[in-house]
């Protein structure tokens, strides 16, 4: 095991991270450090001289710890950019944001896919270091989930690149800046979308292991108690990364089959994770002979081409116009020129 100091040393590393996103250049005193981490003052001393020989800190006289400016190898206009997938659904419209600011800008652009795959974004990562950019703007994979990459965002805020999270944060990563939307807001405005129009049964399908899906059904379910429904667990579906591929190419899913075992006799309307999933499952109970909306309402996140290319138009929440792509180009563009960057929710439209 290391000695105590390297292992608050790396401890450090993030904070410092964590202090230069929130515009801040000054670390606890020692003996702060030594209390919040219960180690000895010379433990905290070896720390912060390690920092100090690596160029993330100066330690100035009679007045402390103070974290060096951004470490700038080069005068690089290339922006990083990592979705989890580039050609589906709604990610060539916020990728053309992003450039068409950044462009104006006199930026170019790197772009990467993960396939929401936590082991691609680590080579994405680990390649991103390896070149000269300038900033890393990345929709994280399996974000509801904390990532086993931390230690390369990490790593990128102390060689001074700005990280900048598309739809979520990861939960050991809380203080990145991200651009997300308004999750529960949106699980609550269609759940009490549904009950207004009198469904008293309503299902939901959600996605597991990226955020938005818990957030929308915690909308949802509030929706539900408030109006003192039942929130029967057998209404709820989970699906994740790889049930997704499953269902969108079309090889049929055994848990989405069995939900709809469950609840197309009983509920009147489904509230699906997204508008990709709700096209695929209106073609499914539309196979077993039902009529939608009319034997049940099937409604959806995105208000993407999916919502209106069916033989049925999937009610749907959306943005404005401009949404996360160009809101995302804007903030890492304050971040480069070492202003502050609050995160961003965006708020949904029925």
């Amino acid at each position: 095991m290391p000695a105590k100091y390297i292992q608050l040393a790396t401890q450090l590393r993030g904070e410092i991270a964590k202090l230069r996103y929130n515009g801040q250049n000054h670390l606890p005193t020692e003996a702060e450090i030594g209390k919040r981490y219960q180690v000895s003052r010379q433990t905290v001393r070896n720390a912060l001289k390690m920092l100090q020989e690596e160029g993330l800190i100066n330690k100035r006289q009679g007045s402390g710890s103070y974290i060096s400016e951004r470490k700038q190898t080069s005068d690089s206009k290339q922006i990083a950019v990592v979705t989890t997938y580039i050609n589906d659904y709604i990610f060539p419209g916020i990728l053309h944001e992003i450039q068409a600011e950044l462009g104006r800008n006199g930026y170019s652009t790197l772009i990467y896919a993960t396939e929401n795959k936590v082991e691609k974004e680590r080579e994405i990562l680990s390649d991103v270091l390896g070149k000269d950019v300038s900033a890393i703007i990345i929709e994280g994979s399996k974000t509801a989930l904390p990532t086993p990459n931390q230690d390369l965002f990490q790593q990128l805020g102390q060689n001074g690149i700005p990280v900048l999270f598309l739809h979520g944060t990861y939960p050991n990563l809380p203080d990145f800046p991200s651009v997300m939307d308004d999750n529960f807001s949106g699980g609550y405005m269609l759940a009490s979308y549904l009950i207004k129009k009198g469904h008293e049964s309503i299902a939901a399908l959600f996605k597991s292991d990226d955020m938005q899906g818990p957030m929308r059904y915690f909308g949802a379910a509030s929706a539900f108690v408030e109006s003192r429904m039942r929130i029967r667990d057998e209404y709820i579906c989970w699906y994740d990364t790889e049930d997704r591929d499953d269902i969108m190419r079309q090889r049929g899913n055994s848990r989405i089959e069995a939900f709809l075992d469950r609840v197309q006799d009983n509920a009147s309307a489904i509230i699906c994770y997204n508008d990709e999933i709700a096209f695929t499952l209106i073609q499914m109970l539309q196979k077993r002979g039902k009529l939608i909306p009319d034997d049940i309402a099937v409604v959806s996140f995105d208000n993407s081409f999916f919502s209106q290319i069916g033989a049925v138009p999937i009610t749907s929440l959306g943005h404005l116009k401009k949404g996360t792509g160009d809101t995302a180009a804007k903030m890492i563009l304050k971040l480069l020129n070492g202003e502050k960057a609050e995160s961003v929710m965006l708020k949904w439209n029925l």
